[in-house]
C-alpha cells in the first residue's frame, strides 16, 4: 500500500470538494489519519489469508450444531466507501471437522474488513467454512446498519439490513433460520 499517494489523493479529494487542507487548520493531518484508519483497521482483512487461517485451526471432531452469535462486524461498502456496522451469526453442522470458535470470528472479520457488499461477506464466510470443514451445511446471517442509508439518501435511521448465506446438502431452511435467530 502506498500511503503517501493515498494521502495525496485524500487531500486532492478535499480540495475538489472546496475544502483546502493547507488553509483549514481543522483538516491539518486529516489525510494521514484517513489513510491510517483505512490501511491499519478498516482494510486489515486484505492482510489475512483465510485459507491459511482455517487450515491451521481445523481439528477432528463432531457435534450436532455449532452457532457463533453476535460477532461484531464493521465493513466498508464498495458503493459509497461508507461503513456498515452490526453483527454476524455463523452456524454449521459438522461432519468430521471442527474449528475454534475464535477462528470463526476471525474469518468473519477478515472478510468484513475489506471493500465488500454485505451479501458478499456472508457468501465468502460460508464458502470458506464449507471448503475447509466440509460440514453438512453452513450459514451466515449478517444484520447491519448502513451509514450510507443514515447519513445520505434515504436517511433511514434505525433501519437494519439482514442477509442470509447458506450452503450445503439437504437442508431444512426453517431449522437453519431458527438456529441463526432470524426474525429475532
Amino acid at each position: 500500500m502506498d500511503r503517501e499517494t493515498a494521502a495525496q489523493a485524500i487531500e486532492a479529494f478535499l480540495r475538489a470538494l472546496g475544502r483546502d487542507p493547507q488553509r483549514d487548520p481543522d483538516l491539518s493531518g486529516t489525510a494521514a489519519r484517513v489513510v491510517q484508519a483505512y490501511a491499519d483497521d478498516l482494510f486489515q482483512g486484505y492482510g489475512t489469508d483465510v485459507d491459511a487461517l482455517l487450515s491451521s485451526n481445523v481439528f477432528a471432531g463432531r457435534t450436532e450444531l455449532v452457532v457463533v452469535r453476535d460477532v461484531p462486524v464493521v465493513t466498508t461498502c464498495s458503493h459509497h466507501l461508507m461503513q456498515s456496522i452490526g453483527s454476524a451469526t455463523v452456524a454449521f453442522a459438522p461432519e468430521e471437522h471442527l474449528v475454534g470458535i475464535g477462528t470463526v470470528a476471525r474469518v468473519v472479520d477478515a472478510f468484513a474488513r475489506r471493500l465488500a457488499l454485505q451479501e458478499q461477506i456472508g457468501e465468502r464466510v460460508v464458502a470458506a467454512l464449507q471448503k475447509h470443514l466440509a460440514p453438512r451445511w453452513t450459514a451466515c446471517r449478517l444484520l447491519l446498519t448502513h451509514s450510507c442509508m443514515i447519513a445520505r439518501g434515504e436517511r433511514t435511521h434505525g433501519a437494519r439490513v439482514e442477509t442470509i448465506a447458506l450452503a450445503g446438502g439437504d437442508v431444512d431452511e426453517m431449522a437453519v433460520y431458527s438456529a441463526l435467530g432470524v426474525g429475532r
